[in-house]
């Protein structure tokens, strides 16, 4: 073909050259029908073969159900071929309509070559080889002489010849002499079908003479008067004539060699199984579908389409050929049914390949190095690229947009895929948000590289419309709901701070399994990392972050919800916080009614037994268990948000400190000495918006300069972008906000928890406010969680000093609480006890039985002494400086306001 297209595109080539590449050209469609011919002829005698030979076995156990009641065509078809004969029956296929395809994209460009060629051998034979025979062996037999005239004058070409036909009818009597072949010109004047004809019944009158049973065949040389040598000319010529015939009707030649539609038919079939029609799983094209779908063989995805020809050329011939329209519409229906769980599962196919390569691409190397194995966790390429192409699939005469069918249920299996991530984090806890920021990462990744070969819509857009997050003015999401009803469910109530590691665990007498949480719902190996060995090794790394949260689970809450919702989520927490020391108000109210009216200070005299002695009787709580449960739960609570807004606040200054090394630089800042921003431009425009007005105005200057307007446009944006970071640079701290917000919602009971004394002196005795209520109650679940093995400890954790110190420290009663605390004087009497009895006259059963309470309130009173500290550092008495966040989560960067009642009014609140 590209000889021709040469060829075509070269004026005045060689004649030669014309009549090689030309005669190449039929040479080369000669070939192409003959195996055309022959791949159809064989899967002709293995379709016969097959409906010869059923399959006599056991039926493979697809189903429990017995042999007996499957059908005879199943037995022929769906049972008796293997999977290699499936293999080769679609590469055969594909070869057959890959070839016609081609053969009968170019017949336009190949019909003058096949015609000039035609033209030239009919004409070599009927002025060259008939002339010779005309002047030596026919010369003096004049019934074959004539038949032999009748088919030059039927068939030759004079206008292409170079000498007149007189000049040769007279050379035809000069029998002597020596004559010269004819020069014709090439034509592309093909004989017609009756002229073939003709010239076929003309040969078989000479060779034959008429005689109808003529020994040894019709060009056998028994009793025969033409020499052997001419008549094999004749015989040559005459097998030539009936093979122009196809060629000359191109068309329909390679329609009829590529036509397979006899690979449905069935009806034989459901008249003797007395059925209206087969499952499709029966049907052998949907048969070759599914194999290639089954196999993931890489070579075959390409020829996955080309069965369904199979149901193209069967339609033809229920209209064309059989004329009967109930068998079309028959072949519709399952055109219909297979084209929609093809389309299913090839997306399902392609959306598993790319969702694995990049699980791939996301394992940690160092695992990869380590792994015994690790090319198990490689991901084979797959040629789809070819099917991405397939733009104008034709199916019983539509015209299908496969890419676009490809792309729409992409965009819907990426919604699927995002659905059923959200419901498996909804049924784990909170822990499990790292989990689920790698398994959308994967999901990111495999949008980006299905992004280069379809045009789907941007992985932004579908999560937030997973996230129920599209309007402009909405600021919560379905991610930040969860984290928040988690948090108010689970997290808060059920697991506890262990200071130390800086770690929220699940409390041991709340197990998981005991919390209600929604099913996991079923989900294809494809919605997580895509085949079974990627899936273990990417949750063994989830594995590694459950059971507890901490810092890297807080930098995925600020990752997943980012600016937008993270706002949302700080304001309903701050609102907790307010709700729970609303709560609060009457049960400790409850609880300073039943302390006594006066509650002097423990003596030394009384040792570590008597001071706990007195304490109890001090503290008459016995009736009030449940009341006091309660409320060290509300005051844990309270800890463990503040302490869950410190953990926020650190990965929010790490977030804080990468932006502003990102964006400084072109914005002119540098780090000040006391920590905060300087300016070092002097008044005068940022780097960013220098470089932007220089090159603009570069640019405009040149008088070539085709469109100076977009320029203009880039340089105003750039100073809109110069105008929208160097407002988000000053972020303040949360921490310090969320302590704010606490001071200020405490305000409100102020006077109940922390009344002024009448005198001006501090009120040793009968003082009621929170210090000696959260003395009370630390003391006794110090005691408790001492004396038992499964101790209030594993129940409360460090979450109850947090919230308990940030309230005393908030209504300014810290040195009351040292001073005045319970478990403090007992640990001066021990340590007075300790010092104050000689080594030698200690009794062995000295202490005993304190030993483990004793060693409780020292871990109790280090961690509210750092407590106080990181108190005093981040929030100030004097005055507090506080990020302040809008409830559209805009931040008003750094405002100070006084420790007063009405500074509360200065916060934001719910609806302002």
């Amino acid at each position: 073909m590209n000889q021709l297209l040469l060829l075509k595109s070269t004026d005045n080539a060689d004649i030669e050259w014309c009549k090689e590449v030309k005669g190449n050209m039929y040479d080369m469609v000669i070939e192409g029908f003959q195996l055309l011919s022959k791949w159809t002829a064989r899967i002709w005698e293995q379709c016969a073969w097959k409906f010869s030979r059923p399959y006599k076995d056991a039926v493979p156990s697809e189903t429990n159900e017995a042999s007996a009641s499957y059908s005879d065509y199943e037995k022929v078809v769906r049972y008796n071929y293997s999977a290699e004969e499936r293999k080769a029956l679609v590469e055969l296929v594909s070869y057959i309509k890959n070839i016609g395809s081609m053969m009968l994209r170019s017949d336009t460009l190949v019909a003058d070559a096949l015609w000039e060629t035609i033209h030239a051998e009919v004409q070599d034979f009927v002025q060259n080889t008939l002339a010779t025979m005309l002047r030596t062996t026919f010369r003096k037999k004049k019934d074959l002489s004539r038949i032999l005239s009748d088919m030059r004058t039927l068939s030759a070409d004079w206008m292409a010849n170079n000498s007149r036909p007189e000049a040769e009818q007279q050379s035809m009597h000069h029998v002597g002499e020596e004559s010269r072949g004819n020069i014709f010109y090439p034509r592309a004047v093909a004989p017609t079908a009756a002229q073939v004809h003709c010239l076929q019944f003309l040969i078989y009158e000479v060779v034959s003479g008429g005689n109808l049973r003529k020994p040894g065949g019709l060009f056998g040389n028994t009793g025969s008067e033409i020499p052997v040598n001419e008549l094999k000319q004749l015989e040559s010529f005459f097998y030539k004539l009936s093979f122009f015939l196809h060629i000359l009707d191109y068309t329909a030649t390679v329609s009829t060699l590529t036509d397979l539609g006899f690979l449905w038919f069935r009806e034989f079939y459901l008249e003797s199984s007395r059925v209206i029609q087969f499952p499709i799983e029966c049907s052998l094209p949907w048969m070759l579908v599914d194999h290639v779908l089954e196999s993931q063989n890489a070579g075959l995805l390409e020829s996955v389409m080309m069965p369904f020809d199979i149901y193209n050329d069967s339609a033809q011939q229920a209209l064309v050929v059989l004329k009967q329209r109930f068998l079309y519409d028959e072949i519709e229906a399952e055109v219909d049914h297979c084209f929609d769980i093809f389309v299913s599962r090839l997306c399902e196919t392609i959306f598993t390949y790319y969702k694995s390569w990049a699980a791939s691409e996301l394992l940690d190397p160092s695992f990869l190095f380590s792994s015994d194995n690790g090319e198990k966790y490689s991901v084979q390429p797959m040629r789809l690229s070819a099917l991405f192409k397939m733009t104008r699939v034709k199916l019983l005469g539509r015209s299908i947009n496969l890419r676009s069918l490809i792309a729409e249920r992409m965009n819907k299996v990426f919604r699927e895929n995002l659905e059923f991530l959200f419901d498996r984090f909804e049924s784990q806890d909170l822990c499990a948000i790292v989990e689920l920021e790698k398994l959308l990462d994967i999901l990111k990744h495999t949008h980006e590289l299905l992004s280069k070969d379809l045009s789907i819509d941007s992985f932004r857009l579908i999560l937030n419309e997973m996230q129920e997050n599209i309007s402009l003015v909405s600021f919560s999401s379905r991610l930040a709901s969860q984290i928040w009803s988690e948090m108010q469910s689970d997290f808060l109530p059920n697991f506890i701070l262990c200071n130390t590691t800086q770690r929220f665990i699940r409390s041991s007498k709340v197990p998981l399994a005991s919390v209600q949480k929604p099913s996991v719902p079923y989900a294809k190996p494809s919605f997580y990392c895509g085949t079974q060995d990627l899936n273990s090794a990417h949750q063994s790394f989830a594995r590694l972050h459950s059971g507890f949260f901490g810092i890297p689970h807080m930098f995925s809450i600020v990752r997943l919800l980012g600016s937008r919702s993270l706002p949302w989520l700080i304001r309903a927490l701050l609102d907790h916080i307010s709700n729970k020391i609303t709560t609060l108000e009457p049960l400790i109210m409850g609880l300073q009614e039943t302390l006594p009216k006066s509650i002097g200070l423990l003596h030394f005299d009384s040792g570590v037994t008597g001071c706990m002695r007195l304490v109890k009787e001090q503290l008459n709580w016995g009736t009030k268990s449940e009341l006091k449960a309660e409320v060290l739960h509300g005051i844990k609570e309270i800890g463990s948000v503040l302490y869950w807004m410190g953990l926020l606040d650190i990965v929010l200054r790490e977030v804080d400190t990468t932006h502003f090394m990102q964006t400084a630089p072109w914005l002119g800042f540098l780090p000040g000495a006391d920590g905060q921003i300087s300016y070092h431009q002097d008044g005068g425009d940022s780097p960013v918006v220098n470089l932007f007005k220089s090159a603009t105005a570069a640019i405009v200057s040149n008088p070539g300069c085709p469109n100076p307007t977009s320029f203009h446009t880039m340089s105003k944006q750039a100073e809109a972008a110069d105008l929208l970071y160097k407002a988000n640079m000053n972020t303040g701290s949360v921490l310090e906000y969320a302590l704010a917000f606490t001071s200020a919602a405490l305000d409100k009971y102020c006077s109940k928890w922390s009344a002024t004394p009448k005198t001006g002196f501090i009120d040793i005795t009968t003082s009621k406010d929170f210090y000696r209520i959260y003395s009370g109650l630390q003391i006794g679940y110090l005691e408790e969680s001492s004396q038992t093995p499964s101790n209030n400890h594993k129940v409360l954790g460090d979450s109850v000093a947090w919230g308990g110190c940030t309230i005393i420290y908030l209504l300014g009663q810290q040195l009351h609480f040292e001073l005045f605390d319970f478990s403090y004087q007992v640990l001066n009497v021990a340590e007075v006890e300790a010092i104050s009895v000689p080594q030698s006259q200690k009794h062995p059963h000295f202490g005993q039985g304190w030993e483990a309470l004793i060693e409780a309130m020292k871990k109790a009173r280090r961690l509210n002494n750092h407590v106080f500290s990181m108190l005093k550092a981040r929030c100030p008495l004097e005055d507090k400086t506080a990020c302040a966040i809008k409830q559209s989560g805009a931040p008003l960067h750094r405002i100070k306001f006084e420790n007063t009642v009405s500074a509360f009014e200065t916060l934001p609140q719910r609806g302002v």
